[in-house]
């Protein structure tokens, strides 16, 4: 299919159990926000972006997985430790790097909803 050979932009739609909470937790982590409705904001960090929304469903929050490169994995970790997300979002978990064998070095956030975030850089 030729048509979708040169696609860009592609974003993502996460729920959120508590969405003003969500949005103050994405707001600190970094991310810009442009409310689209009162239901429904756009986030970008860096060069990627989100939809969060105003929906929770246990099953599709709690298997949400989000994959990012990150040109710094130790800054971002350092900053994640600064931050204490862990210790003032309800359900936000961190682990901290670590090498997979699949080549990659990460980082892994449980945000508020449930969502897993992969925060990574190449081991090659």
């Amino acid at each position: 299919m030729t048509a979708l050979e040169h696609t860009s932009g592609l974003r993502t739609f996460i729920p959120a159990k508590d969405f003003s909470l969500s949005r103050a937790f994405y707001r600190e982590l970094g991310a810009t926000e442009v409310e689209i409705d009162p239901k429904l904001s756009l986030f970008t960090l860096g060069q990627s972006q989100f939809y969060l929304q105003d929906a929770y469903q246990k099953v599709w929050a709690e298997n949400t997985m989000l994959f990012l490169f990150v040109p710094d994995l130790d800054l971002l970790w350092k900053e994640l430790q600064e931050l204490k997300l862990d210790q003032r979002y309800p359900g936000v978990r961190l682990k901290g790097p670590t090498d997979y064998p699949w080549g990659l070095r990460e980082i892994h956030l449980i945000e508020p909803a449930g969502g897993l975030w992969h925060f990574a850089v190449s081991l090659g």
